[in-house]
């Protein structure tokens, strides 16, 4: 990867309103620090942060370029940024120092390419992860890890420990883990059920459920109901 240049100078720690009145002039403050460095306020070019930061390559080697001496070529990378909730504008920035000879552990974004098989069948590609870690040297920082998902079916899944990386680069991870998987096609809900069919005029309506049904024909006398025959009638 392309190492850029950060064009930054020292700082005194101020209040807010320091800080403020640093940001209206384009910089941002930062920090720099590490393992054999203690922690350094630097102010950096805001136009030079943001197209650090920006990208697939959030952790790429940067090299500090400063009037003084003690600062100018270090080379860092980012370690972490404060945004704006609303505008996103870069508020602060921590720098980590590296060891151009000495590996570290960076985190590097997934870069899915390809159509995959299973999606003509109606499949859905589904990315599981965006960014694995990998141990290198500085130097050798990966700007982003390719991963073809053309040979992938419904059901079928790309795994960490299948990637090509380069090699000076080693994958870090505990459980060979997924990246990416293909969805098998969204099943529509079934149809609701017709509703029960009214009964035709005159068929007699089906008992309620737990009710007894009523006897076909009543053996009764002529007469209503509890009624006496009159005399003389057979």
């Amino acid at each position: 990867m392309e190492t850029l240049n950060l064009n930054c100078e020292k700082r005194e720690l101020g209040t807010r309103g320091k800080v403020r009145a640093l940001r209206r002039t384009g910089k941002v403050p930062a920090v720099v620090y590490g393992p054999r460095t203690a922690a350094m306020p630097i102010a950096v070019t805001g136009l030079s942060l943001k197209a650090s930061v920006t990208g697939d390559a959030s952790q790429r080697l940067l090299r500090l370029q400063a009037a003084e001496s003690d600062l100018n070529g270090r080379h860092v990378i980012i370690k972490d940024v404060q945004r704006a909730p609303i505008s996103g504008e870069v508020l602060h920035a921590d720098l980590y120092e590296v060891d151009l000879s000495a590996k570290l552990t960076v985190t590097v974004p997934l870069r899915f390419h390809g159509k995959a098989k299973g999606t003509a069948d109606g499949g859905i590609l589904q990315p599981l992860v965006r960014t694995i870690d990998v141990e290198c040297l500085p130097t050798d920082i990966p700007e982003a890890i390719d991963v073809d998902v053309t040979p992938l079916g419904i059901h079928e899944a790309i795994h960490i420990s299948t990637l090509q990386f380069g090699p000076n680069v080693s994958p870090v991870f505990d459980s060979d883990y997924a990246l990416v998987t293909v969805l098998p096609p969204t099943v529509e809900a079934a149809p609701v059920a017709a509703a029960e069919a009214v009964p035709e005029e005159g068929a007699a309506a089906a008992p309620a459920e737990g009710a007894e049904a009523a006897p076909a024909a009543e053996a009764a006398a002529p007469g209503k109901k509890g009624e006496k025959p009159e005399a003389g009638k057979k």
